[in-house]
């Protein structure tokens, strides 16, 4: 799976009930987490011992955690509790009925799409494994760099962009169901001017 290389395959599982234990999860977490994740398998570690990739600064080694889930549409929250939880670069591979989908946190949750398991690929490449990690939160989270940004930069601009995005979605529904001309007319200026910031 993933088309890594065999030196960094792991197979451990990491029981939930460590989990719970460890974090000291309260019934209701329990019961939400157990309600989307199966199981959990550390399947590869990918550090300078086991690759041609020296060390990063920030990045010494990461985890592949593959996350077997009972359902498709499973809480988003739930992996962002285990990435927080588990302080460790982790690239989750969600798998749910012979489909699979990346998924990394990064200031927050980026998914890949569903495809079948045995297409799901990922490339490493960069000069340390500060470049690999991040090249693959860009891979992970389909993330286009515009104007020489840095990923934290790219991430906070598609953030404002989406908010906006949303914004003017709501301000166009409110637009439609006015019935007061004049009203209706400042809501309209009111998305000119959120479109041109989100052009800015």
């Amino acid at each position: 799976m993933l088309g890594l290389p065999k030196t960094t395959e792991l197979r451990r599982q990491l029981p939930k009930t460590a989990i719970y234990r460890k974090f000291n999860m309260n019934t209701t977490a329990r019961e939400k987490f157990d309600a989307d994740i199966s199981r959990i398998d550390i399947v590869n570690e990918v550090s300078s011992a086991n690759t041609t990739f020296a060390a990063g600064q920030e990045v010494k080694a990461f985890y592949i955690l593959q996350v077997t889930l009972k359902r498709e549409n499973y809480d988003e929250k739930n992996l962002v509790l285990l990435s927080k939880l588990i302080e460790q670069h982790m690239l989750f591979v969600l798998t749910f009925d012979g489909q699979a989908r990346l998924a990394a946190f990064h200031s927050r949750l980026l998914l890949g799409p569903w495809t079948d398991v045995e297409e799901l690929n990922i490339t490493l490449t960069g000069l340390d494994l500060d470049s690999v990690w991040e090249n693959l939160l860009i891979q992970v989270g389909n993330v286009i760099i515009e104007n020489g940004r840095s990923l934290d930069e790219q991430l906070a601009e598609d953030e404002r962009r989406e908010k906006l995005r949303h914004q003017i979605e709501m301000l166009e529904k409110k637009m439609r169901a006015e019935k007061q001309t004049k009203k209706k007319y400042e809501l309209h200026q009111q998305i000119l001017r959120l479109k041109q910031e989100m052009n800015a």
